[in-house]
Parts: C-alpha cells; sequence; structure tokens
C-alpha cells in the first residue's frame, strides 16, 4: 500500500487537524518534485506487489492537472524501475472536494487510473457548512456526487455528525440525499473537538455548544440503521459498503498490512514492529527533497522521518483496538499465537463482563463489538487492554 500526501487546501476547515498548509503559497512543482524524490529514496519499503494507492490531504483535487499527470506517471515509473507491481485491479483512491470537481479534472482523474474518488460532503445544510469552515454548497455537493458518480464506477461520500445546531431531521435528510446519489460507499464522522482546532476555541470561548452525548448516539443509530436499509453493509466503526466496495487501503490499516507513506507528516508501518513519521514541516520536506538551488542543503542524504519500534505491548495492544473497529473483530486464534497463551487467557477474562452487558459477542473464533458495544468502544477497548 502506498499513500501520498498533498499538504494543500484552499482553507483549513474550523474542526480540521490534519496537517496542511493555505494553496495560496502552493509551488505545485516543486511539491511534485518532492513526493517523487522521496519515492525515488524509499520506494524499498514498499512491498513487492501494491494493492492500492491513496492520494489524501489536505485536498488533493486542488492538484493542477498538469502537476497531477506528473505526479502520477512518476509514481508508476519508480514502482516499475524498482520491479514493484501493481496487483490486477488495484484500488487507486483519491480524496476531492465538491468545488473542485469539473470536467476537466475528471477526465485527467480517469485517464491518469483512478478508480475510486472519496467526496467530503460533510452535510447538505448551506448553514452548517458555514459554520464548520466548507467552501462548498450543498448544491455544489450534489452536482459533484452526479458527476462522479456518472464518470467512476467507485464513489465514497462523507458525512459528519454532531455538528452544532444539527438536529435529526437535519441528519435524515443528509443520509436520505447521500443515498439517492447512488454511492458506492459512505464514511460518516462524529465531530471531534480536537486540540488546537478553531473549532475547539470557539467551543472553549462559549461561541460553540456541543452537542449532547446522547443526541450524537442517536444520530449514529439512526445512520447506520439508514444505511443498512439501502443496502450498505455496516464493515467498520465509521464505514459502510455496498457489497464488493469497501475500502481496500483503509481495510489494510485496520488489518496491519505494511504502507509507505510520502509527504510531508505521513507514516508508514512495516506489517510488524516499525512504524516510520514524517515531521509536519513543510518547508523542512521541500528543503530536503526538492531545494531551490540544487546542491544547496548540505545534509540531502539524511533521513528525513523519525522511527520507532513497538513493543509487544505496543503491539497487542493496537491489535486489540484495530481488530474491533471492523465488523470482523479480533481473531482469537492468531491473537493467542502472537501474543501467548496467557495473554489470551486476559483478554477473555477482560471481554466476559462485556459478552454478558451485550457489548461484545464471542463467535466463530472471533471477537467483535456488538451494535451497542460500538457505542461504547472506547471504554471497551480501554477495559480489554
Amino acid at each position: 500500500m502506498l499513500y501520498i500526501h498533498i499538504p494543500y487546501c484552499r482553507r483549513k476547515c474550523l474542526y480540521c487537524d490534519f496537517f496542511s498548509g493555505g494553496a495560496s503559497v502552493a509551488c505545485w512543482p516543486r511539491l511534485t518534485d518532492a513526493l517523487l524524490a522521496e519515492l525515488q529514496e524509499r520506494v524499498g519499503e514498499l512491498p513487492p506487489r501494491l494493492e492500492s494507492l491513496y492520494i489524501g490531504g489536505g485536498t488533493p483535487s486542488l492538484m493542477p492537472p498538469v502537476e497531477f499527470r506528473r505526479l502520477m506517471a512518476g509514481v508508476r515509473r519508480i514502482v516499475a524501475e524498482f520491479r514493484r507491481e501493481w496487483a490486477e485491479e488495484a484500488e487507486f483512491t483519491i480524496e476531492v472536494n465538491p468545488e473542485d470537481v469539473d470536467e476537466e479534472r475528471i477526465r485527467v482523474w480517469q485517464e491518469c487510473g483512478i478508480s475510486r474518488v472519496s467526496v467530503g460532503i460533510q452535510t447538505f445544510s448551506d448553514p452548517l457548512l458555514r459554520h464548520i469552515g466548507r467552501t462548498h454548497t450543498a448544491d455544489e455537493a450534489s452536482g459533484a456526487l452526479c458527476r462522479l458518480t456518472a464518470s467512476f464506477r467507485n464513489v465514497s461520500g462523507d458525512l459528519i455528525f454532531g455538528l452544532p445546531g444539527q438536529d435529526m431531521a437535519q441528519l435524515r435528510r443528509d443520509v436520505e440525499r447521500l443515498i439517492a446519489a447512488s454511492p458506492q460507499h459512505v464514511s460518516v464522522y462524529a465531530l471531534m473537538y480536537e486540540e488546537g482546532t478553531a473549532l475547539t476555541a470557539l467551543r472553549d470561548a462559549g461561541r460553540i455548544v456541543p452537542t449532547d452525548d446522547e443526541i450524537v448516539a442517536a444520530q449514529y443509530e439512526a445512520l447506520t440503521a439508514m444505511l443498512r436499509d439501502a443496502g450498505f453493509e455496516h464493515y467498520e466503526i465509521s464505514n459502510y459498503a455496498r457489497p464488493g466496495y469497501r475500502s481496500r487501503h483503509n481495510s489494510g490499516y485496520w488489518t496491519g498490512r505494511p504502507y509507505l507513506g510520502i509527504g510531508p507528516s505521513a507514516h508508514s508501518y512495516d506489517g510488524s514492529a516499525r512504524r516510520r513519521a514524517n515531521p509536519t514541516d513543510l518547508f523542512g520536506y521541500l528543503d530536503r527533497f526538492a531545494p531551490i538551488l540544487p546542491g544547496s542543503i548540505t545534509d540531502s542524504g539524511r533521513v528525513f522521518y523519525t522511527e520507532e519500534t513497538l513493543s509487544e505491548d505496543e503491539r497487542r495492544e493496537e491489535r486489540v483496538m484495530l481488530s474491533l473497529r471492523t465488523a470482523e473483530g479480533l481473531c482469537l486464534e492468531s491473537y493467542g499465537v502472537d501474543f501467548g497463551a496467557d495473554a489470551l487467557m486476559t483478554l477473555l477474562r477482560n471481554a466476559g463482563p462485556h459478552i454478558v452487558a451485550g457489548r461484545l459477542q464471542r463467535a466463530a473464533g472471533r471477537l467483535a463489538l456488538t451494535q451497542s458495544g460500538i457505542l461504547v468502544a472506547d471504554c471497551v477497548i480501554v477495559d480489554l487492554i
């Protein structure tokens, strides 16, 4: 799996804590040079066979078509030169914002091999969109969905629930409108007040009143029921797919597969115990991989990422946390093999009260959250680990 981070946004959303910079100061050719230079340097970390490429951000759909073509051509060239190959039906995903979806970009994305598009809708309410700092309108979102579903076989739409002022009726309208657009995949996220974001500052100043937790839980249950009734599989806490359209890339994260992350703030994992993280330093990244004056950076050979090796306890805890996000849950046999019989016995002992309470279920050699358990997933997972 390969992830490429595009670190520019037109404007940062009030709730966002992902690393990004303003597109008004973007030097797209230099960014492309840097991304390809890093990939050239680190391509050996990729497995022999690649199942997916995910271009995220930031806002990848802001990338000018000429630079997107150059990026994709460079990625294919570097992968081929290092004797890596793409799996048949490999999944190529790009994240897009509705206001960037036009016929030229759609044509370029298709020509470059994009097979899956994830579009950030968030809500179809114009007042709510303005309140969270989104730059598109509800009509632009509907138009983008229409164009994308007519052009791509695999389209995913994102929604946010628990927005201040979002009542149950508005949430239902959002879900109904998204279902009517016929995407193959839907991701839903509860609004989070992350430290350091503008939204959290507004809450702390008393200018925003967060939605009550009970209402947020009711919204989640309602949208889950609506999506299931519409034929979507609830295969991960925040993700729903029509049969055959689960996100292969994101599923790889939850099942512990290795991946290489390229770009400022991107993360990588070797599938065993080693994690690497690029700093959230855009100008440092560009200076390292695409200096303005070739040869001017004396430390061009230095390692840009930081690295950590997970302990056995950290790997065990991560296995529980990621596995329980999925509908399949945690395989008890592999857990016992990897971490020992004592660890398995401790896990099952801790799981007992949650099984009795109906928050966990044990079946077919697996441990999984029930629907009621999903609502308190964090608490259940803490008890297990």
